[in-house]
């Protein structure tokens, strides 16, 4: 009975935790193996969340949010406000298109766009587009060489990087024409001849939405090769006392000579070449698309958006979430860039447009219409 008992009774202290008494013993009595055991468990990796939608590695996206710091950072230097236009601006050059602002005199469309070539270690050029203005006069023509007798194409202000086209409605359609091809293929067809543009190409153009006598309105068609159009709005109250004190001593504006590069051609490949791998799930593709095909089924519309939107939507969307520093898409992201990408890509149907509903409701409307996907 006795030899039965003994193992129950060993059995019993085995399951029996120590006391604090004990464990405190324990631990004085081998200091080296309790150091042993934290610093194990203080070398353990930290948990890292797997991506939302499958099993992959995660894409490092802080190049893109160094470079719209850098390049916000350094225009803020000049420009007080216009936080919205600035983002929506270095988008359209981290995917490759182009942007329209639309705005009254004296809000800075000119200076913004001044400042963000400035701030970027790229070739800049500016055009003022007036009524006599040629198309030879963006693009270039040919003069006749004396020495060797023959015809040298020249080339014109379009060559360069980043081109500010001041009041781009000033000039007849011939002109605004010439801007077709190369905002689209990023090339000049010239004689025969093919002629490049270098890396990057991003075209900004202003315009004036008054004052409209001796104007030629924009084409759809050209419309169309906008990425965006921005449509800027006068400064609060609490910036406009900013812009009044930053200028108060600085009536020349010497300012302008503090914006300094601060990025390259180069980080804004890579910028660019993080941003096509950003993921995006299919289901957000259908909803790109029933968006897109809901503008051209709408009663409140008389035309509706082309394809380039949807591409344009998908584009920015990922442009926008690596700006937030995610690697994956979401339908926040989606909903934000529409507004700027398809507000003048459609046409308001007639009754509308008496009614005085503008393009931005119809768009909204459609954005609460169309199922998110979940």
């Amino acid at each position: 009975m006795e030899e039965n008992k003994a193992p129950e009774n060993q059995s019993e202290d085995q399951t029996n935790p120590p006391s604090d008494a004990q464990a405190n013993q324990n631990i004085d009595q081998n200091p080296e193996e309790n150091q042993t055991e934290s610093s194990a468990l203080s070398d353990t990796p930290e948990f890292e969340a797997p991506h939302p939608f499958e099993e992959k590695a995660r894409l490092d996206v802080r190049p893109v949010k160094h470079f719209y710091d850098a390049v916000k950072q350094e225009i803020n230097r000049l420009v007080v406000g216009q936080d919205e236009m600035l983002e929506l601006l270095v988008t359209a050059m981290l995917t490759g298109g182009h942007c329209l602002l639309e705005g009254l005199p004296g809000i800075a469309k000119t200076l913004t766009a001044k400042s963000l070539s400035k701030s970027i270690d790229v070739p800049f050029s500016r055009i003022q587009f007036t009524p006599d203005l040629m198309p030879t006069d963006v693009t270039g023509t040919s003069v006749f060489n004396l020495k060797s007798s023959e015809f040298n194409f020249k080339k014109g202000p379009i060559f360069s990087s980043i081109i500010l086209i001041d009041e781009i409605n000033r000039a007849p359609a011939k002109t605004q024409a010439a801007l077709m091809e190369v905002m689209e293929e990023k090339q000049i067809t010239y004689d025969g001849v093919t002629y490049p543009m270098v890396f990057p190409f991003f075209v900004i153009a202003t315009q004036n939405p008054i004052e409209q006598e001796g104007t030629y309105a924009l084409p759809e068609a050209q419309l169309d090769r906008f990425l965006f159009r921005i449509k800027m709005e006068y400064p609060s109250l609490n910036e406009e006392e900013l812009i009044l004190k930053r200028f108060e001593r600085d009536f020349s504006m010497q300012q302008q000579g503090d914006v300094k590069a601060v990025v390259s051609s180069a980080s804004l490949k890579e910028a660019q070449e993080l941003i096509e791998q950003i993921y995006i799930k299919e289901e957000l593709l259908k909803y790109i698309a029933a968006v897109v095909n809901n503008t051209r089924n709408n009663g409140d519309l008389h035309l509706g958006a082309s394809p380039r939107a949807s591409l344009a939507i998908m584009k920015c969307s990922k442009a926008f979430a690596a700006l937030n520093g995610r690697d994956f898409v979401t339908p926040d992201d989606i909903k934000r860039v529409c507004i700027p990408i398809l507000n003048h890509r459609v046409i308001l149907s007639h009754e509308r447009e008496m009614e005085g509903t503008t393009v931005e409701e119809v768009i909204k409307t459609i954005l609460e219409t169309v199922e998110v996907p979940r």
